[in-house]
């Protein structure tokens, strides 16, 4: 029997030590995504926060309970938009993914935050409260001309600092949906692809806007095409002889309009517009924060170049919507620099407290059961039992900062100016 070459030992790759500016940065995410209220996971070692800057590599384990990884999603779909999950189960599957603070941002609604927050609760995570919001980029600003784009807004555990603005642009988006998409069946109809409109409102949902991917479903479903991609690019599509219209605000207006209401604003996806540099530099200059540049394939080409060359924070997102297939990437895959967490984190910070206080003082001023509803709507609070005396205003204020501070949602110094601000 010849001899047998001993086989060597396998050599691990070390870990690169993490740089003092991405342990600094994980620090601080670490101490803002896990809430007090629940029991942190066991801190990692310095060397988890090592290999290529991105945070960090256990995102696995951490869904099996183990780890210490913050794993932001920031762009995801329920079924109270074109989403197929309610909000409670996207919840669950990310939490099953390892995510930890996610941002739902259904498209022109924020009527699912208030359950994914109660199902955030039971795993220790956080949601951002967000949306996608469909606008019109039209440099003469002329109605039903121009590209159409998506502009994501991130706001605080408070929400939106005046709502009630920001529900009527969302309300007048929501109804041109309808409009829109009885327009776009009565076009399939002379197309001889007959859709009927209880079929697409079924689909959608009681209550659901209907979106083209409604449609599209009911396509499919109605045997027209085979699946939804070739719906969009046979028919819907921007350019399809079905597409039609809504009535959609311009795009420079809803940025600004999340600005005035403490939010975060991002372009999303911008590889689909077909003149991004344009779009980009009118959006940067009406306020735009962020641009979406990372996807689950990675960093897309061209893109970084012009988040720098604007300006622009880099961020990026799943944008699950839970069809399933091979077209769509799972929540959570895309895994953000800890750096760029840290820096969305530093610039949000300080505009959500803004809007907290905000909120705070307009309840103080006229502290009505109105006002207390929409106070609370998107921050649950701890050990509330059903608290609704109007007579009362500062005790309020008082049950409201220590429910979202035992949840770590701000810091000292914030924590004194909203005080001294509201008594």
């Amino acid at each position: 029997m010849g001899s047998r070459k001993k086989a060597k030992p396998s050599r691990s790759r070390k870990k690169a030590k993490p740089s003092p500016d991405q342990a600094v940065a994980l620090d601080y995410v670490r101490a803002w995504a896990h809430p007090a209220a629940s029991a942190p996971p066991p801190e990692p070692s310095a060397a988890d926060a090592a290999g290529d800057d991105f945070l960090p590599h256990q995102a696995a384990r951490m869904a099996s309970g183990g780890g210490g990884s913050v794993l932001f999603e920031l762009h995801s779909h329920s079924n109270h938009s074109d989403g197929f999950l309610s909000p409670s189960e996207l919840v669950e599957r990310a939490h099953r993914n390892g995510v930890k603070v996610l941002a739902l941002t259904d498209h022109d609604t924020m009527a699912g935050i208030p359950e994914a927050v109660s199902a955030a609760h039971r795993f220790g995570m956080r949601i951002i409260p967000g949306v996608e919001i469909s606008a019109l980029y039209s440099p003469k600003e002329i109605a039903g001309t121009g590209e159409h784009v998506h502009i994501l807004a991130y706001y605080g555990m408070c929400g939106p600092s005046r709502f009630d603005d920001l529900e009527r642009m969302l309300s007048n988006i929501r109804d041109g949906r309808y409009l829109r998409a009885r327009n776009m069946l009565a076009k399939l109809d002379r197309l001889k692809v007959p859709i009927k409109w209880e079929h697409v409102t079924k689909i959608a949902g009681e209550g659901v806007a209907p979106g083209r991917l409604h449609i599209a479903r009911a396509m499919v479903e109605m045997g027209h095409i085979e699946n939804i991609r070739q719906a969009f690019n046979k028919y819907i599509g921007d350019d399809g002889p079905a597409y039609a219209t809504g009535s959609e605000p311009f795009a420079e207006t809803v940025v600004q309009l999340i600005n005035r209401t403490g939010g975060i604003s991002a372009l999303a996806h911008p590889w689909a517009l077909k003149n991004p540099d344009a779009v980009i530099r009118a959006l940067k200059g009406a306020g735009l924060n962020a641009l979406e540049v990372y996807r689950s394939d990675g960093k897309v080409d061209g893109f970084s170049e012009l988040a720098e060359k604007y300006d622009l924070l880099k961020i990026g997102g799943s944008d699950f919507h839970g069809r399933g297939g091979k077209d769509e990437s799972d929540i959570g895959t895309v895994k953000l620099a800890i750096t760029t967490l840290c820096s969305f984190l530093k610039m949000a910070r300080p505009i959500w407290c803004s809007a907290m206080k905000d909120i705070l003082l307009k309840f103080t001023e006229e502290p009505s059961t109105t006002n207390l509803g929409k106070m609370v709507m998107f921050g649950e609070l701890i050990n509330f039992n059903g608290f609704s005396s109007t007579g009362s205003g500062m005790d309020i204020v008082n049950l409201c900062l220590s429910s979202w501070l035992s949840n770590n949602g701000m810091e000292e110094v914030e924590l004194e100016e909203l005080v001294k601000s509201c008594t």
